[in-house]
Order: C-alpha cells, then sequence, then structure tokens
C-alpha cells in the first residue's frame, strides 16, 4: 500500500520530533535508556494477541457438574430441542470455566426424542425440567423465566461454548451503566470469525449483522456499544424487566424476531441496548433451525418481519434507511463523537496522566458523547487497549490502523471534537487535522507545560544546552497554543505562566480527576513513608536520586525503624544500587495496585526539585487521607497551604525534619489527613471539573 502525502508529511514531522526528543534524552537520561525508547516508538506494532477459542474436548457422556446456586445472582436459561451433544458441549464449557458470579444452569427440554431426557438428569448442579408439549424456542425461554432465580436472566442457546470469563463480562457491563437494560455477547463462528457484534435494524424492519465474518479484533466491532438488538443466543437482562416487559412476545412463536422486539420494549422502557465484546461465545448459527429462510422454522424469520415491522412502525422510522452500509459513523450519528489522539494507551496503574485521561474519558462517556481513542504508534497494548474498549471506547490499533492521515481522511467528518494530548503529539497531526476534519473544535492538552519543566530541569542540572533545548520546546509548544482552539492545563500555576507567555490563547484548566476514597487507617495503625512515580519521568528520578541518597539517611538516623517504599515502573540500576547503600529502602518497582499503600503507610513524600503540572502522587496520597511532605514544585498549583494543608521543605534537613515532626504528631496527622481531602474534593474531582469539561467538550 503506497503512503499518501498526508502520511508522509506526519511521518516527517515524526521523525523531526524524535530526534530533538531524542537528544534531549541522550543528556537527561543517557545513552541506553535513549535507545530503549527509540526502539519503542519505532519498532512496528504487532497484531493484538487475545486468548484461543476453547472447546470442550469431544468425548462419551459421563456425569459431571455444573456451577450452582441456590442465590444465584444469573439465572442461564438454556431452551433444547434435541441435537443433545450440542447441548453437552456448552454444559461441559459452563462447567470448566466457572463464572466468578453465582448461577444457576435451567435446560428447558422442548420435547427432545434424542437422548436429552437421559444425560440432563445426571448433571450434578443442573436444573432440568421438561415441557409438556413442544411450543418452539419462545415458548421455552418463557417457561425458563418462569422458572428463574436469579437477579438477571441469560438466555444462551445449546449450540453455543461460552467462552472463560463470558458471564462476568456481561454482568459487569449492569455494574458500569446503571441504565443498561440487555445486553449481549460478541458472537463467534467456530474458525473465529465474527457472527455478530450486535445487530442493526433498518427502517423497513430488516436486520444486519454487525460485523458478520470481519475480524474479532477490527476496531469498529471491539469495544462495548448500543446495539439496535442482540441475538437471543447470549443475552442478558434483569429479570424483573423481563418480567416487567411480559417475557418474549408470543406473536413470533415459534422463534425468529423475539428478541429483536425484546430490545426494542427494553429501549421503549427507557434503558438501554448493549453488546459487550468482551463476552465471547461461539455459536454453531444454524444448528437448530438451519439457514434455509423458505423451509421449516426458519421460514418463520420472513413472516415475522412483516409482524415487527407493522408493531414498531412508528419507532421504525429513526433507523437507518435500507440500503445503508453501517459503520461507526453512522451507528453513533446520533452522539457527539470526540477523537483523542495520543502516542500511546492510557495505563492508569502507572502514571497520574494515564488515570486524569481515563477519568476524563468516563465523564465524556458519562456525558453521552461516543468517544474514538487512536494511539498515533499504533499499539494494542493488551489490557490496557482492552479496558478502554469495554468502557464503550472505540480503539484503532495495529494492524488495523494504517497510517494516520489515511485514517483521518477516513473519518475526520465525523468529529466534533479533536484533542491532542502532548505537544509533540499535536505537532505531528494538528495539520492533517485541520484538513481532514476542518469542522472539528480542536483541544490541545498539555498534560503539563513541557518547556517549563524542561526549563526548571535545565536550572538544577546547570545545563546550557539543555536550557536551550526548553526554549525550542517552548517554541513549539506556544506555536501549538496559538493554532488550536483550546488548550488545556491541568495547573492553576501554569495559567498564571501563560497569561504573561501567550496571553491571547484560549485556556481551560481540567487538573488532574480522582474519586475521593476516604480517610482509611488512622495515624496509630499506619507506618512507613512511601512515593509512587514512573522513572521514565526525569522529575521523579531525580527526586529519588536526592531523596534516598541525602534526605532519607537523617530522616532514618532519628527514626532508626521506619521504611521507605519506593514505587513505580521501569526502575533504573543507578536507583537500586543507590537503595542498596541506604538501610530501610525497599525499591518495588511496578505494583499493580498501589491502593494498599495509601491506606497504611503513614506519610507519603513529593520531593520533586523541578517539574510542571499538577502532581498526581500528592493527590493520589490526599484522596485517601494520605498526608504529604512535599518540596516547593511538588505542591506548586495545588491549593496547599503549608502548615495547614501539606508541610513543604525544600533542603535536605528540613525536608527531613518534616518528615520526622509529622510522623509523630498524630494531631498535625489527622488535621492534614481531613485538610487533603476536602482540598481533593473541591479542586481534583470529577463534579470539580464538570463545568469545563461541559463547555470545552459540548459547548
Amino acid at each position: 500500500m503506497s503512503m499518501s502525502l498526508a502520511d508522509a508529511r506526519y511521518h516527517l514531522k515524526r521523525i523531526i520530533g524524535l530526534i530533538h526528543r531524542g537528544l534531549a534524552s541522550l543528556r537527561t537520561r543517557g545513552w541506553r535508556a535513549t535507545l530503549h525508547r527509540v526502539g519503542v516508538h519505532t519498532r512496528r506494532q504487532p497484531p493484538p494477541q487475545r486468548a484461543p477459542l476453547y472447546f470442550p474436548e469431544a468425548a462419551p457422556f459421563a456425569p459431571f457438574q455444573v456451577p450452582y446456586s441456590d442465590q444465584p445472582r444469573a439465572s442461564i436459561v438454556i431452551p433444547v430441542y434435541n441435537h443433545c451433544d450440542h447441548t453437552l458441549a456448552c454444559l461441559r464449557a459452563l462447567a470448566a470455566h466457572p463464572p466468578a458470579a453465582s448461577c444457576e444452569i435451567l435446560v428447558i427440554d422442548d420435547g427432545s426424542s434424542d437422548q436429552t431426557g437421559s444425560w440432563m438428569p445426571q448433571i450434578e448442579g443442573l436444573r432440568y425440567h421438561v415441557r409438556e408439549r413442544n411450543g418452539g424456542f419462545i415458548a421455552a425461554c418463557n417457561d425458563g423465566l418462569r422458572l428463574s432465580r436469579g437477579q438477571y436472566v441469560v438466555l444462551l442457546n445449546n449450540d453455543t461454548v461460552p467462552q472463560p470469563g463470558w458471564l462476568d463480562a456481561l454482568l459487569a457491563t449492569f455494574d458500569q451503566v446503571p441504565d443498561a437494560g440487555l445486553v449481549g455477547a460478541q458472537l463467534l463462528y467456530p474458525d473465529g470469525r465474527l457472527q455478530e457484534s450486535g445487530g442493526v435494524v433498518f427502517n423497513d424492519g430488516s436486520c444486519w449483522s454487525y460485523g458478520r465474518f470481519e475480524s474479532a479484533e477490527d476496531p469498529r466491532y471491539a469495544s462495548l456499544r448500543d446495539a439496535d438488538y442482540c441475538s437471543g443466543a447470549a443475552l442478558a437482562i434483569e429479570r424483573s424487566l423481563f418480567e416487567q416487559l411480559g417475557g418474549l412476545d408470543t406473536r413470533y412463536a415459534p422463534a425468529y424476531y423475539e428478541d429483536t422486539d425484546l430490545a426494542f420494549k427494553v429501549r421503549a422502557a427507557s434503558r438501554r441496548v448493549m453488546v459487550q465484546p468482551a463476552s465471547r461465545v461461539v455459536h454453531d448459527e444454524g444448528t437448530s433451525n438451519g439457514t434455509d429462510t423458505g423451509s421449516g422454522v426458519k421460514a418463520y424469520q420472513l413472516r415475522n418481519q412483516q409482524v415487527f415491522a407493522d408493531k414498531w412502525r412508528d419507532a421504525l422510522q429513526a433507523q437507518l434507511p435500507v440500503g445503508s452500509v453501517p459503520g461507526p459513523a453512522l451507528l453513533h450519528r446520533h452522539q457527539r463523537q470526540i477523537l483523542i489522539l495520543d502516542e500511546s494507551m492510557p495505563h492508569p496503574d502507572r502514571d497520574s496522566a494515564s488515570l486524569r485521561q481515563v477519568n476524563l474519558i468516563r465523564m465524556l462517556l458519562a456525558q453521552g458523547a461516543h468517544v474514538v481513542f487512536v494511539p498515533t504508534r499504533g499499539e494494542h497494548a493488551g489490557a490496557a487497549t482492552e479496558a478502554l474498549q469495554a468502557m464503550g471506547v472505540e480503539v484503532w490499533h495495529a494492524p488495523f490502523l494504517g497510517g494516520i492521515g489515511s485514517w483521518l481522511r477516513d473519518n475526520g467528518r465525523r468529529f466534533a471534537v479533536v484533542m491532542m494530548v502532548r505537544y509533540h503529539v499535536s505537532n505531528e497531526c494538528l495539520a492533517l487535522v485541520r484538513q481532514f476534519a476542518p469542522q472539528a473544535r480542536t483541544v490541545f492538552d498539555t498534560v503539563d507545560l513541557h518547556y517549563l519543566r524542561e526549563r526548571r530541569g535545565a536550572e538544577v542540572a546547570g545545563d546550557a544546552s539543555l536550557l536551550r533545548a526548553a526554549e525550542r520546546t517552548r517554541s513549539s509548544e506556544l506555536a501549538i497554543m496559538a493554532a488550536t482552539d483550546v488548550t488545556l492545563l491541568v495547573s492553576a500555576a501554569e495559567k498564571e505562566q501563560l497569561a504573561t507567555d501567550a496571553p491571547q490563547v484560549h485556556v481551560e484548566l481540567v487538573s488532574n480527576l480522582h474519586e475521593v476514597a476516604g480517610k482509611g487507617l488512622q495515624h496509630g495503625q499506619r507506618h512507613d513513608l512511601v512515593f509512587v512515580g514512573g522513572f521514565r519521568h526525569p522529575p521523579n528520578l531525580d527526586a529519588m536520586q536526592w531523596f534516598i541518597g541525602e534526605v532519607f539517611p537523617l530522616i532514618r538516623a532519628q527514626l532508626p525503624e521506619i521504611r521507605f517504599h519506593c514505587i513505580g515502573a521501569d526502575v533504573p540500576d543507578s536507583i537500586h544500587a543507590l537503595a542498596a547503600t541506604r538501610p530501610g529502602v525497599e525499591v518495588h518497582g511496578y505494583v499493580p495496585d498501589v491502593v494498599p499503600y495509601m491506606e497504611r503507610v503513614r506519610i507519603a513524600v513529593a520531593p520533586l526539585r523541578f517539574g510542571a503540572g499538577v502532581k498526581g502522587k500528592v493527590n493520589l496520597s490526599m484522596a485517601h487521607g494520605q498526608p504529604v511532605v512535599a518540596t516547593t514544585c511538588a505542591v506548586e498549583g495545588m491549593y496547599l497551604r503549608d502548615g495547614t494543608d501539606v508541610l513543604v521543605a525544600d533542603e535536605a534537613a528540613s525536608f527531613a525534619d518534616a518528615v520526622v515532626r509529622l510522623h509523630g504528631d498524630a494531631t498535625l496527622w489527622t488535621q492534614f489527613s481531613e485538610n487533603g481531602l476536602h482540598n481533593i474534593a473541591r479542586h481534583f474531582s470529577m463534579d470539580a471539573a464538570r463545568d469545563t469539561v461541559q463547555r470545552v467538550f459540548f459547548g
């Protein structure tokens, strides 16, 4: 595939940017770390690796046990009519990978004449119900509804093989989306191709299985989204809502269009119909009724389309016209579509900028936007990518992404807002956005003022070449601000700085976004010190070299039993070597869940000697009621008062004295704990940012 001129311009800017950033990295990180970073930025992105599909081993029937609870959260209803081998495979899959949620499994036998009646009673834990007479799929499902006891009813065809985690992913969607009424699974063919990721209904009542025969990893089909309907082969619905809606409509008996009708009833009750691709179910389509619409039960598909169209005539007027080819632009046409361009996927468990970004995305989704995230490096970041997709974010990645320019050419017109994160990404992408999305409001998210951070680092290092590099960054960063519609800042101090450096720029303040966790343990129940921060960020590396090397020995001299927990990804050998010479220092590296350290450690330290923006490490601690000792730089723009909310010190001896003082003063500690929680709620919570987010992205 030849490269477009737009892509060539993008890559040229990217290469120039990498050269400038590489030279700066050589001065601050050394050649080994720089070479590693260059490799990360230039390597070809591999295709995503999903877990291989699970199929139970074919074997003669022997009794076994399936999951069972007498207080189930979910009742799995499996209607069957013969095809006992398929039913057996489905139940074996459920037994092999039981869900975390409590459940019961009901097999509703609609008059089978094969070995179903002899096998099912031998399966321990299974609720087996034989209907008096054959009534078809709808009648069997409605019987299952009447017999179910769970909070949720899950309809599951017997010709399916549910994949590990399928049920928990469905149920988690109800927890995540309070107004979700019906949630369907992503259906796959046995060869792994996509059978359906939700369904589309056209204005004549005909249906389209969205994504059929495509790759299940294709970004168009891989994220949680609203659907017109979900196949009854694998869907979940709250039992009380199902009962309120009268179950499946018997006018469609014996089968077909009953699931589509159910979805329309759910929406008419002001609830959402959603497909959750994190829930994967293999479906051997056509086992029960074949695929020929000219004969047998399958013939009811054509007849029931007209029944459905007559019943929902008014609602169908809002559907896509027949002949449309469904795609993201059309399916989300009633939503405000917002594009986020960043270099890589956010990892909220690794850095505060990622946590802020993910919480901002949550706010946009909650306000009804459809969010699309494109990492310019094209990476599929495993769990980080899947987490955004499970939230409902359309995430593009290799090999489906291709070039940024060609992707924007195909997709740019659908966006009302395009947000570019960090100045180098904005520098690379802004011209393409202006060309292919001229209608979009452009938002430049600084994350922090890079030139201010670089300038301060150069001053601490006393390096004239770094100071010159910071001035080049300043010119680039201010140029991006002048060329975009809105610049997002995280710090009130940075806003004051820009009032001097670029008074004409339209700036808005969206600081770090946190949920207030609460006080946690009290002073006497906590012990030790903690620092959280990734080591790819130069200010964190400098902070730990200074604190471990100069400050902590002074603390340890006064508090001989105290320990210091250093947490953060990508710890360099120099820190490990330094820590080995300082008793009481524990370097943990990356920790997937830092909350226990926030809740149990007595004091957090933020010994940054340079930097910019708002420090997520300070916010994170205060959101858990953990007091902080920090430098002036670390609390800049955070509305904190020395001696009232935090202790501030910039010299090694005074920093050590502040830690020792706070460590031993329970009254002061409690004051700081309470004031920190109030500060987060007032300035750094999602409620505090709501009006600004509304103005920037929806105004």
